[in-house]
């Protein structure tokens, strides 16, 4: 008979041990997992007469105190492509921490340098067929230029969240899986002086629902990008024919 009884006790605690698994609460994982995110609508139009074209822009949100910051980590490779004397793609968005590379697949030489706060860096000549790569340690946006062809252009916004759209072809933008929370809406848009940014900045409560911020006017004109310097701060030197 004991050996009976001390059966019936190990399978009844057995039991007991099966239904306080799962009686458990989930781990935080399991419930971020599953819990409702918001999104945010909006767009942006020029408020200059007769500017509609379409504009590289940026959207992102930043977590304000008392809400959970999503991480945003380096994954997978980054890079800017140099092809007939064309950065590619124009507008990229990296992870603070993230390496880009800058492969020059042109016949010819290319310089690429940057001297704004975003990341401030000079690559150097280097022939077709090589590459060099830069890491984009901070937050902030930097201005791509080469030294040789003024025509060349991009930009890298490095950021430290996960909760960023790029504008489409019409100024549209749409943020997901966004935690429940506050948060500090920033705008990139190229061409516009970041005082003209920051007074474009809001803070949004938002919940499990969509959040249709609409329209918001911004003074959308010529591009800093046009005109810009060499990396001496000087104009840049007529073309230099088949040297390059």
């Amino acid at each position: 008979m004991k050996p009976q009884k001390t059966y019936k006790a190990h399978r009844w605690s057995g039991l007991i041990f099966a239904a306080a698994i799962f009686a458990s609460p989930l781990s935080p994982a399991q419930t971020s997992a599953s819990r409702p995110t918001a999104e945010v609508r909006l767009h942006i139009v020029s408020s200059l007469p007769g500017k509609h074209r379409s504009t590289p822009a940026v959207a992102w949100l930043t977590a304000l105190p008392g809400t959970a910051a999503p991480t945003f980590e380096p994954t997978g490779h980054y890079a800017l492509l140099q092809k007939n004397r064309t950065f590619s793609p124009h507008l990229q968005v990296v992870p603070v921490g993230g390496v880009v590379e800058f492969p020059n697949r042109d016949p010819f030489f290319h310089n690429v340098f940057s001297l704004f706060n975003g990341r401030r860096f000079d690559l150097g000549l280097y022939e077709a067929g090589s590459s060099k790569s830069v890491s984009f340690s901070r937050q902030g946006v930097s201005y791509i230029f080469c030294n040789i062809h003024p025509e060349m252009s991009a930009v890298i916004v490095s950021l430290d969240t996960p909760l960023y759209a790029i504008a489409d072809d019409s100024g549209a933008f749409l943020l997901r899986n966004i935690p429940s929370g506050n948060y500090k809406l920033n705008l990139w848009v190229e061409g516009v002086s970041q005082s003209v940014l920051d007074g474009l900045s809001r803070n949004l409560h938002l919940t499990a629902q969509p959040e249709d911020l609409g329209a918001i006017s911004v003074p959308i004109g010529g591009t800093q990008l046009s005109n810009h310097m060499n990396m001496y701060g000087h104009a840049y030197d007529k073309e230099p024919g088949s040297s390059y």
